[in-house]
């Protein structure tokens, strides 16, 4: 509709409750002067871009506009905090420091207490390590932010890059800056997130199912050497 937000709202606001006209009939009647809809023309001051960003993800989860941390890049290279592509694709052993939106964190119940989290921001993911003696120092960061930087060094083992996590911070605070108002930014994880789904702790969910109950069948002078099964072949 090429419309700004706030343009669209001062124009929803004018619609009154009768219904729009849907026959030719109703043309010469809507074309009347309806006095409570006579208003003076008026200037909204826009909204800035990181404001729109903040609505989109508030509204529904998501944005087409530019990624949030987009904004905050100058902010973050005065820090050294590199790109996710940057770090990604840096040399084996390199001690590199990057920051992004937590998407997922999971910690499997074979991962021996080792989490995974991934982290993305304009330039795409990135993988993170994190060991069980670092979680338990920063388990509040690694459970509750939303946007995590982590200073640490890469492996790389073929194609399978990881950032192996030496200390984490926390840079939400960050993200309310994007709107100029005191207002949380609500980052919407996906739903490999075992945080956001209450399981993370809890072990691998796939270990606590049940075994599958035996099928107690007794069939007289049914021997298993004379048992013939006709298979499929589906190539």
């Amino acid at each position: 509709m090429r419309l700004e937000r706030r343009d669209a709202l001062w124009a929803i606001k004018a619609l009154r409750d009768e219904p729009l006209p849907l026959f030719a009939a109703a043309a010469e009647r809507e074309m009347r002067t309806i006095a409570e809809q006579v208003e003076p023309d008026v200037e909204l001051r826009q909204m800035t871009e990181g404001h729109n960003v903040v609505e989109d993800y508030g509204h529904t989860g998501l944005t087409l506009r530019d990624h949030p941390i987009a904004f905050l890049r100058t902010d973050l290279a005065k820090r050294r905090i590199v790109p996710c592509e940057e770090a990604m694709t840096a040399r084996d052993g390199r001690w590199v420091m990057t920051a992004g939106l937590v998407l997922v964190r999971q910690k499997p119940g074979s991962a021996k207490g080792v989490m995974f989290i991934t982290i993305e921001d304009e330039t795409g993911p990135a993988n993170i390590v994190v060991w069980p003696k670092l979680f338990e120092k920063r388990r509040r960061i690694a459970l509750g932010a939303s946007l995590m930087a982590i200073n640490g060094r890469i492996q790389r083992e073929g194609d399978v890059v990881h950032l192996v996590a030496q200390q984490l911070f926390d840079l939400s605070s960050d993200l309310s800056r994007l709107a100029d108002r005191d207002m949380e930014f609500k980052q919407t994880t996906g739903r490999g997130d075992e945080f956001a789904h209450g399981s993370v702790g809890g072990g691998d969910a796939r270990d606590s199912a049940p075994p599958p109950a035996p099928r107690d069948i007794f069939i007289r002078d049914l021997h298993i050497d004379s048992l013939k099964i006709k298979a499929r072949n589906f190539q």
